[in-house]
């Protein structure tokens, strides 16, 4: 067996197909390159067609895609009805789609405004669970298992109020961990395992203010002191996503992985 069948086989996602909401830049992204590296087959979908035709472009052949904006009611199941009929059964879900909400509205609780609390929760609660929902529906639909896996973050269980003070977002990122838990409690006789991975500052387009400020650089220093106290890169995620989305993880559910450079077990 030549090497690369042999990584293949250990991961377990091989000849399965995985659909990643906002997996056209970021976190997503990597995700999609280490799973079709690793023989996979992946629909991604942002809100950016640019990116989008990118992230296509640079994944291959075994990829496809469509704009799509995961907080509009159904987008996320008419973009699963066209995956599984590109790639085949759905075996699993990534759900990275998200973001700040900043600039709409969220920060400390005396100046949140009603519009940044509601954007800031649907683009990050809202639209995991219909994310979700519609992988639990297709699941039931094809008979099947599957496998779902959210993204967190340590702001939803860890507060960092002297540069990170945006309290929807943190409500919002709580609510998967509650969330992602209740529904591998419910479906796991059903055979669906639900996962929830939880970065800390990651460079990405939503990072892009902090890593844009020297104190805030130096403050994750301390926060994240693996690997020399760096920020974290996207694929510094692809190894925990692979072995939950795959038969690495076949026995594991209702898990928050912390994968945060030490963040959550750092002092200030």
């Amino acid at each position: 067996m030549a090497v690369n069948e042999e990584v293949n086989e250990q991961t377990g996602v091989s000849d399965k197909a995985y659909v990643i909401v906002g997996g056209s830049s970021g976190l997503g992204l990597s995700a999609a390159r280490a799973l079709v590296n690793h023989g996979a087959r992946v629909a991604v979908c942002g809100r950016s067609e640019e990116r989008l035709a990118q992230a296509l472009e640079m994944l291959g052949e075994n990829a496809v895609g469509k704009k799509v904006d995961a907080a509009v009611a159904g987008a996320v199941d008419e973009f699963l009805e066209f995956a599984c009929g590109e790639i085949g059964d759905l075996e699993g879900l990534y759900h990275v789609a998200g973001g700040s909400g900043r600039s709409a509205g969220d920060g400390p609780l005396h100046e949140l405004s009603d519009e940044g609390w509601d954007y800031t929760i649907e683009q990050n609660l809202t639209s995991l669970m219909m994310s979700n929902r519609a992988a639990v529906r297709r699941f039931r639909a094809q008979g099947s298992g599957g496998v779902i896996l959210n993204m967190g973050s340590v702001l939803g269980f860890l507060p960092a109020p002297e540069y990170f003070s945006s309290h929807a977002y943190a409500a919002a990122k709580a609510g998967v961990e509650g969330f992602s838990k209740s529904l591998a409690s419910y479906y796991a006789k059903e055979g669906v395992r639900v996962n929830v991975i939880t970065p800390a500052l990651v460079e990405t387009l939503m990072s892009e203010r902090a890593r844009a400020n020297d104190e805030i650089m130096e403050y994750v220093s301390r926060k994240q002191p693996l690997d020399g106290g760096r920020i974290g890169v996207p694929g510094d995620l692809d190894g925990a996503a692979l072995l939950l989305l795959g038969e690495g993880g076949r026995f594991v559910t209702g898990q928050v992985l912390r994968v945060d450079g030490g963040w959550s077990v750092s002092g200030t």
